[in-house]
């Protein structure tokens, strides 16, 4: 990681938001956002100091006191201007987005297309932030619930959705009534701060929505704060883990989405040419940064013929920089993530796997700087090679055969990870079994990358998850609020006293 003592005046520095404010840093550590196809240094984002991150929680937490009584149709309303905000920036965001992330132009529109289906869904917060209320539970008596906001809430967002993934978040926090603190990734911080400021355009009042920068120092500022009362977190397992454990102990609700090892079974019924265009989408898109990506492809009986024309396909895919017209697949997202790829390559070929397509080193002239590897197929994987066993966050994708649909199921449960899996066949009765035994929280049926649409919850399970409830969606509207159930009774003056009631029950 490149750290400066100071920002440069040649390069753009990124700014914090704090109490509706656009500010400069005052601290002395610096790393540079560096666009992954060309080495070119795009801006510098600051490590927030204690103090402001400090300033930014005081800054949420002073504005929580009017906006949880705001009305909930004028929070609404807000979202509404937003969603047709981003709508008109789509291909600005997206430009950004592909500059400092590297994936191609109509994928970063699809990064922040989904995360506006969430901006469309918190504007009808109306109807999701409804309570209970049963009439008459005892002689006069009534109970109700109410879902009250929380206070202070923050995210911490991972950099392959640096789009999707921010918006996710604050949006449904705050049109429940809450205020939110969020750290983007340091790695490509930009398009999460143009989106924050068409939020202060739309009409979030200051407070309400602060963003602060930084790495793992930032990152336990936000775990300890006492103030802080939920964070939402995605990205890898390893720091989602150090976020659940040190921000339970402080008493916190916490919901963490990790890392994962997604496999899709393909049945020999399945559609030739319509199955292999999905596999090969889901494992080579956004160059295999996705943790919904399907990284492994379990092949059941005669469908194991099929590796060729997989191999086939992935040949074609073109690589280069994502503003090309034409690139399907684009950088990986530094020189760092391209190292730990080809050394997992190396160590898949070392551990016996056979290299069935070779990504390495793709030459894409023009932007021989670039941190490009190709499609990566390997074959004949098994469990204990490291291409197995660690999520390798590029395009590689293992090959494993199946007798049976039986076997295939008892492959994948055997993997702790559970954020998704999928299958492909015409069978009805196949996809049944699958989606009633397979242990996995999304199941797509002919569907590579199956994240539920708003309307439902994204909800990855086991070891890709810690935390109950997950993001966006019905459940998050229980994550960002508090359950109140009152008990009331009111008197008639001229009702009679009944005496002293000494027992437990409502009479």
């Amino acid at each position: 990681m490149h750290m400066s003592t100071s920002a440069s005046a040649q390069v753009a520095t990124v700014k914090l938001l704090i109490g509706g404010r656009f500010v400069e840093s005052k601290t002395t550590q610096w790393r540079d956002v560096v666009n992954p196809a060309t080495q070119q240094v795009l801006a510098r984002v600051p490590f927030a100091t204690g103090e402001e991150i400090d300033a930014a929680v005081a800054a949420a937490k002073q504005a929580f006191g009017s906006w949880r009584k705001t009305a909930i149709s004028s929070r609404a309303r807000i979202f509404l201007k937003y969603q047709q905000l981003i709508r008109e920036h789509m291909a600005e965001l997206a430009a950004l987005l592909t500059a400092e992330q590297g994936k191609t132009l109509p994928d970063a529109e699809g990064d922040v297309f989904r995360g506006l289906e969430v901006v469309e869904h918190a504007s009808a917060i109306g109807n999701l932030q409804l309570g209970e209320l049963a009439n008459n539970v005892a002689a006069g008596v009534d109970t109700y619930s109410l879902l009250q906001p929380l206070g202070v809430c923050a995210g911490i967002t991972p950099f392959n959705f640096p789009a999707m993934i921010p918006l996710w978040m604050f949006p449904m926090a705050i049109a429940a009534g809450n205020t939110f603190v969020l750290k983007p990734s340091e790695q490509d911080p930009m398009v999460t701060m143009r989106l924050a400021e068409l939020a202060l355009e739309a009409g979030i009042p200051p407070g309400v929505l602060n963003v602060v920068h930084g790495g793992e120092d930032a990152v336990n500022a936000i775990c300890d704060h006492r103030d802080i009362k939920a964070i939402s977190f995605v990205g890898s397992t390893k720091v989602g883990t150090h976020v659940y454990n040190r921000a339970s102990l402080a008493g916190k609700r916490v919901q963490c989405m990790m890392g994962a090892k997604n496999h899709a079974i393909v049945l020999p019924d399945a559609n030739k040419e319509q199955t292999l265009n999905a596999v090969a989408g889901s494992a080579f898109g956004a160059a295999g940064q996705r943790c919904m990506a399907v990284t492994v492809a379990v092949l059941v009986g005669e469908a194991q013929q099929w590796v060729a024309d997989l191999v086939a396909k992935a040949r074609a895919l073109k690589i280069n920089a994502g503003t090309e017209k034409g690139a399907d697949i684009g950088p990986l997202v530094s020189r760092a993530a391209r190292g730990r790829v080809e050394a997992l390559i190396e160590r898949g070929v070392a551990e016996g796997a056979k290299l069935e397509l070779d990504g390495r080193n793709p030459g894409v002239p023009g932007y021989e700087q670039g941190n490009f590897v190709g499609p990566t197929i390997f074959s004949g994987v098994k469990p204990g090679m490291s291409i197995y066993e660690q999520e390798i966050f590029g395009p590689v994708l293992c090959l494993v055969g199946a007798r049976d649909l039986d076997e295939a199921i008892a492959f994948i449960n055997a993997n702790p990870n559970g954020n998704g899996t999928a299958i492909f066949t015409q069978s009805g009765a196949a996809a049944r079994k699958f989606q009633e035994d397979i242990e996995v929280g999304q199941v797509g049926i002919n569907v590579p990358i199956p994240v539920p649409v708003p309307l439902f919850s994204f909800t990855g399970s086991r070891a890709s998850k810690l935390g109950d409830l997950g993001p966006y969606g019905k459940q998050v509207v229980l994550f960002y609020t508090q359950t109140k159930t009152v008990t009331a009774r009111w008197f008639d003056d001229d009702v009679s006293a009944h005496g002293v009631n000494t027992t437990i029950s409502l009479k």
